[in-house]
């Protein structure tokens, strides 16, 4: 299983990393808020370990961030031991919630708790989606349309697994933005809208007129698959 350990307490870092590793699990580490979300994003974790108190965001705006287009099961792991606390991090889109200092063994109980739930819930999802004549495999990472693979290029295939994976839901131009350049902070001088333009050429009937990955104006995105 791969670990994302979230946390700006190096030592921290250091001890998980050789606990998780020593019972088998792959482990990626970030330092900061945006480092993490930009690893989900990259590294595609079956778990995410997170600490609330983070720089540039925080571990409530990390919940958040993700739950606007990721599943990954997320374990809040913080000293921060209030109920309100406990309870804003749940809300929020946190799977489960342990305060430190914490005892090791139920520590890995919960992760493997969240990696059976994680694995159930990719059993069950089908990981094809139909759209119009052309079908996504989110599993080989390819689109067909009409019996032939369809090229695109690395950046069109990341915009577009985010909005498949997220299929009829919103996905904002920050969580694009993030998921391309790693902060929504960056400049958005029209690629975005380039790049799905491109995508309505390679996916839509008509890509004048889409029906499938619809513009939310002033907002974002949203792929509609077929019925």
């Amino acid at each position: 299983m791969k670990v994302l350990v979230a946390d700006d307490d190096p030592q921290i870092v250091r001890a998980l990393r050789l606990t998780l590793r020593s019972v088998g699990h792959e482990v990626v580490a970030a330092a900061d808020g945006a480092a993490a979300v930009r690893l989900v994003a990259s590294e595609h974790p079956d778990v995410v370990m997170l600490d609330l108190g983070m720089p540039q965001l925080d571990g409530i705006e990390v919940i958040q961030a993700l739950r606007g287009w990721s599943e990954v099961p997320i374990l809040v792991v913080s000293g921060r031991t209030g109920s309100a606390d406990k309870v804003e991090a749940l809300d929020a889109g946190a799977d489960d919630y342990v305060t430190k200092p914490f005892d090791i063994e139920e520590l890995l109980a919960r992760l493997r708790a969240l990696g059976r739930r994680r694995g159930a819930a990719e059993a069950d999802a089908a990981p094809v989606l139909r759209v119009g004549a052309a079908e996504i495999d989110l599993a080989a990472k390819a689109v067909v349309r009409d019996g032939e693979r369809v090229r695109l290029t690395p950046t069109e295939w990341r915009i577009l697994e985010q909005l498949a994976r997220s299929e009829g839901r919103l996905v904002t131009r920050a969580q694009l933005l993030t998921e391309l350049w790693g902060t929504a902070e960056v400049r958005d001088t029209g690629y975005l809208r380039l790049y799905v333009s491109q995508l309505r050429k390679k996916l839509e009937a008509d890509p004048a007129n889409p029906v499938h990955l619809l513009t939310e104006a002033g907002m974002g995105y949203r792929l509609v698959a077929s019925a």
